[in-house]
């Protein structure tokens, strides 16, 4: 089942003060399949992290098709996109993102404060995630009190908050130790037994080797798709 699909999706950037356009992206297709882990590889200036914020709904393309979930999401206003974000994607970033003076369960539940749920039920699925993720002693703590390991968990429960679509993760491992990544790439696969679709932009060959397939990217384009054993 295919939950996302770009199809000759570009994005151009124009240099501030001249004729000069960037081609970030060229004509890129992808389709997205639920319950896949895709690893999304180049080098630095290669598209990744455009292809990433497109993925994300956090810009838009220049030409082409972004379906998401039936959705055609390049047609939708600013605040359908928003909407989209909230409801419909999951993010997980290199350096956690987590609020400061929030506890973990208070971290875990805020996008559901912000789409109005009700206090008792934010605070009953944070509760379930966090415990899914190994965090059920540590719900009450600040990410201070956390180590990066336990924070990177802390932002994958808050990606599940909503039941996405698609996860999107930046870097997950980028900031941990070895043993730490491989612990919350475990965490990955679980969910993805789970029937979760997880996107990874990751400089970690042995990060993309445990994922079904590797996506290449180079001058914006995507120089091989392959699938992994």
């Amino acid at each position: 089942m295919v939950i996302a699909s770009l199809q000759q999706l570009s994005k151009t950037y124009g240099q501030p003060g001249s004729n000069v356009c960037v081609h970030a992206l060229r004509d890129v297709n992808i389709d997205f399949i639920k319950a896949e882990s895709i690893a999304i590889c180049g080098q630095s200036g290669s598209g990744k992290s455009t292809l990433l914020n497109l993925l994300g709904c956090l810009d838009r393309p220049t030409s082409g098709r972004y379906v998401l979930g039936g959705v055609d999401v390049a047609e939708l206003d600013d605040d359908q996109l928003s909407s989209i974000r909230g409801l419909r994607i999951g993010f997980i970033f290199q350096n956690f993102n987590l609020i400061a003076q929030l506890t973990v369960l208070e971290n875990v539940e805020m996008p559901l404060f912000y789409q109005g749920v009700p206090a008792q039920i934010r605070r009953q699925r944070a509760q379930e995630l966090v415990d899914l993720v190994g965090l059920g002693d540590r719900g009450h703590h600040r990410p201070n009190e956390l180590s990066g390991g336990q924070q990177q968990r802390a932002a994958i429960a808050r990606s599940l908050i909503n039941n996405p679509l698609i996860i999107l993760a930046d870097e997950p491992t980028g900031n941990l130790d070895t043993a730490t990544g491989e612990q919350i790439f475990d965490i990955f696969m679980k969910l993805q037994d789970q029937g979760k679709t997880l996107v990874l932009v990751t400089h970690d060959s042995q990060a993309a080797q445990r994922c079904d397939r590797i996506i290449t990217m180079r001058d914006g384009r995507i120089v091989a798709d392959t699938r992994n054993g």
